[in-house]
């Protein structure tokens, strides 16, 4: 595993990537079908990308992701969509008419906290070598039981 500045400096650049990508795919594959599938179509695609790329390149597994990195990896970019699309209704249950300006301030701050969130799963959960991952404490009793007479 590498350094975690080296690590989240490539997750940026890796996600930062694909996410300007896709943010241009999006409206030119919209012109074809309606723009909730074309979004859907390509969110779909960009993370089987990037969690080849997280990896490949940001955790140098060394090898390609199998099914259960893909599935975990999904599930922290649906729990990061949920969050910013969230953050978005709560502006709007503040401030029915929010500027552009503040859309967009909500919209990134909300994305770049749970960005530094989900760089933290993939790097101590889904892409953790066996011997770094964290492991759970035992319970039980913090000192040795005396044998019953």
């Amino acid at each position: 595993m590498t350094s975690p500045l080296a690590s989240f400096a490539r997750f940026v650049v890796c996600g930062g990537g694909v996410g300007l990508v896709s943010g241009a795919t999006v409206p030119l594959l919209a012109y074809s079908m309606p723009w909730a599938l074309a979004n859907a179509l390509i969110t779909v695609a960009s993370t089987l990308l990037c969690t080849e790329l997280h990896a490949l390149f940001t955790f140098g597994t060394g090898s390609r992701p199998g099914l259960r990195r893909h599935l975990q990896s999904a599930g922290s970019a649906a729990v990061a969509y949920a969050v910013t699309s969230a953050a978005i209704l709560v502006l709007h249950a503040l401030e029915p008419s929010p500027t552009l300006l503040w859309e967009q301030t909500v919209y990134l701050t909300a994305a770049g906290l749970v960005g530094v969130g989900r760089f933290l799963v993939l790097r101590l959960f889904v892409f953790a070598d066996e011997g770094t991952r964290p492991r759970p404490r035992k319970v039980g009793v913090p000192f040795p039981v005396p044998a019953a007479c």
